[in-house]
């Protein structure tokens, strides 16, 4: 017990020493937690705001199908309030407990006390001053955290296993001092620097909801920039594969060399093959001009493939 009692109290002499020499770490440990709660808010409010200014889609979505983006925003409105709740929430700190439940002890001292108080002889009641009944609650207090604690764990336990070297409580079942906290936490799970705070007993709960929140969120947001993305390729790939322009697909009705020519048929493509070729291949070091074929060819090519031009790869 000696021993215990000198390591832990060598323990705090040197924290007391660390705390000294450099008062402001807590501070700017504060600080720096505070400005990683602002990141995080700030890079979903951004992650959030671009896919809605670059992808026309979702605007256009929106306006025909105003439910699907109330929905996602109630989503992200949701996981951010439940982030702020989850950080700003106590895990359940030992210290807090012997607290609670010294309360609730001292309360029943003082109400047995008050109703066994002595009678003298002639009937009249004998009082009991304000002092005796706080040195009667602080014996007693320590003693009962004690004994309820060692009551958890099984017969022929010493005390001084779960006393913490830190903090110096008794530390009930599942408990951990966290150094972050510099606080013993009931349930220890984790200690989250996203959050900010340990994860335990109290919060548990509230953190796994959030988790849960922030994940469909995610997803959530992933596929809307998966479809952006994928909007972009195909379009990319198209262009590719029939050697159009975006000017030309884009303005098709209103380029003159393109009026009259019908749809789906595209009056430079050389074929699949060829075309991916000049497109990723090809490098010419002269000028090319194309012109534009004839309308009785471009009206030929709109006509369906029969089996032997698919077999010869006419397509291609």
């Amino acid at each position: 017990m000696a021993d215990a009692d000198l390591r832990a109290t060598s323990i705090r002499e040197v924290r007391e020493k660390i705390s000294e020499l450099c008062p402001s770490v807590a501070e700017r440990a504060k600080r720096s937690s505070w400005g990683l709660k602002a990141l995080l808010l700030l890079l979903h409010v951004v992650f959030v705001g671009t896919v809605f200014v670059l992808d026309p889609t979702l605007v256009r979505r929106t306006r025909e199908e105003p439910w699907y983006t109330a929905a996602y925003l109630v989503l992200l409105l949701v996981t951010l309030v439940q982030y702020i709740l989850a950080s700003g929430s106590s895990p359940g700190y030992v210290i807090d407990a012997m607290r609670a439940g010294s309360e609730l002890h001292a309360t029943f001292i003082n109400t047995s006390m008050i109703s066994k108080q002595s009678t003298s002889k002639n009937g009249s009641l004998t009082p009991i001053s304000r002092n005796q009944l706080e040195r009667l609650n602080s014996r007693t207090n320590s003693s009962s955290w004690l004994q309820q604690v060692m009551n958890l764990y099984p017969p022929g336990s010493s005390s001084r296993d779960w006393t913490c070297p830190y903090c110096n409580v008794i530390q009930p079942p599942r408990s951990k001092h966290c150094h972050d906290c510099d606080k013993c936490v009931l349930q220890f799970d984790h200690h989250c620097v996203w959050l900010g705070t340990c994860i335990g007993l109290k919060n548990h709960c509230r953190f796994w909801w959030y988790i849960f929140e922030e994940t469909i969120l995610s997803v959530w947001t992933v596929v809307l920039y998966i479809s952006f993305l994928r909007s972009d390729i195909d379009k990319e790939c198209y262009l590719a594969l029939t050697n159009q322009t975006t000017y030309e697909l884009a303005r098709r009705k209103r380029v003159l060399y393109l009026r009259g020519v019908p749809d789906r048929v595209y009056p430079f493509s050389k074929g699949i093959c060829r075309n991916l070729y000049t497109f990723c291949c090809s490098r010419e070091k002269f000028y090319i001009l194309e012109e534009v074929p004839p309308m009785e060819e471009l009206q030929a090519r709109a006509r369906p493939y029969t089996w032997r031009e698919i077999i010869s790869c006419r397509c291609c």
